[in-house]
C-alpha cells in the first residue's frame, strides 16, 4: 500500500501504483481530489514526454505544483498515462 500525506490530509492512497526513477505514480483514481486545483505548470522529460502539475490546497494552504502526471506521454512510460506523483514536501511511503 503506498500512501502520499501533506499537513496531514491524505492526498492518494492504493495499492496499485507505478515506481519510475524512484517516484511512486499513483493512479487517478487513489486521488482524493479534494486538495487537488490545475495548475499551468508543463514541463518536459526528454522520455517521459511533457508533464502537466497540480496545486495541493489543505486548510487553505497551498503546495504549488507539489504534483505531476503524463497525460499523453513518450511510448516508454506508458504505464504511468495519467498516474500522479508527488514531491515538495509531500510525504509518500509504501
Amino acid at each position: 500500500m503506498a500512501k502520499a500525506v501533506w499537513k496531514g490530509a491524505t492526498l492518494a492512497e492504493s495499492d496499485r501504483y507505478e515506481v519510475v526513477e524512484g517516484n511512486v505514480y499513483f493512479p487517478p483514481e487513489a486521488l482524493n481530489q479534494a486538495y487537488f486545483q490545475p495548475s499551468d505548470t508543463h514541463t518536459v522529460c526528454g522520455w517521459k514526454g511533457t508533464a502537466s502539475y497540480y496545486h495541493i490546497v489543505v486548510n487553505g494552504e497551498m503546495n504549488r505544483d507539489a504534483a505531476w502526471y503524463y497525460p499523453d506521454p513518450q511510448p516508454a512510460a506508458a504505464n504511468i498515462k495519467g498516474y500522479v506523483a508527488f514531491w515538495r514536501g509531500v510525504q509518500v511511503t509504501r
